[in-house]
């Protein structure tokens, strides 16, 4: 005779099952995932590479590839990307540390796309309810490439809030990888040569990375208060 005591009833285990696979239980575990992975680079330091250096056992092409790597977990963990693209120029040189740096970025963006998609989409698509909210959605979802393209362009967007944005909206995958790997290059570009050059600051190389940087600030600072004294003009 079975022991019906000793297994849980079916009704039970559905009941369950569904309450973990719910959108806000995901949206619960992102949310933990994330909080985790930012003590983690609390704990670890990983702005440290810039003072330590690169372990002398990992060279060439694996160290690269190894750095591009952890570059993507960096982002996802919201290390702020400018600090490392400056280690990968530091560490690598220009035309290495832009190869790691920009295979990072879409690593990273990737990862956090599809975390957003997969645990965050569903208990966050019924909250676009907002004129602007829905606006942004609707431009992200049929505008995929060129909306997160101009985004990648512009500095003043941070990265992580671009990459669950996406994840919200119904943009496609090839567009938004796509449009992040091109999009980061100019901005990544300017911060690696600053780190492969800054042991030479006043180089002609060091000195146009630093004007371009300093320049695409400014624009975005200019853009972000027109469209501050529009919002309020409204």
């Amino acid at each position: 005779m079975l022991d019906t005591a000793a297994t849980p009833p079916q009704g039970l285990v559905v009941r369950c099952t569904r309450v973990l696979l719910s959108p806000w239980s995901r949206l619960s575990l992102l949310v933990l995932l994330l909080a985790a992975a930012a003590t983690c680079v609390l704990l670890f330091e990983p702005q440290r590479l810039l003072a330590d250096g690169w372990p002398p056992e990992l060279t060439g092409t694996a160290a690269v590839c190894v750095f591009a790597v952890a570059y993507g977990t960096c982002t996802v963990a919201f290390v702020p990307r400018p600090l490392l693209n400056l280690a990968a120029g530091a560490l690598f040189g220009s035309q290495a540390g832009l190869a790691a740096a920009v295979a990072g970025t879409v690593l990273g963006a990737g990862a956090s796309f599809g975390l957003g998609r997969i645990l965050g989409q569903d208990a966050l698509r019924p909250l676009l309810r907002g004129r602007w909210l829905k606006a942004a959605d609707g431009q992200l979802s049929r505008h995929g490439f060129r909306s997160m393209l101009a985004v990648r362009l512009f500095p003043g967007v941070p990265f992580a809030a671009a990459n669950y944005c996406a994840a919200v909206s119904k943009m496609g995958w090839l567009s938004f990888l796509l449009a992040t790997a091109l999009g980061s290059v100019p901005n990544t570009a300017a911060y690696v040569i600053a780190g492969a050059r800054a042991g030479t600051p006043t180089s002609p190389a060091f000195l146009l990375a630093m004007g371009f940087i300093a320049m695409s600030g400014l624009g975005a600072a200019a853009v972000a208060w027109r469209k501050r004294h529009r919002l309020r003009g409204n």
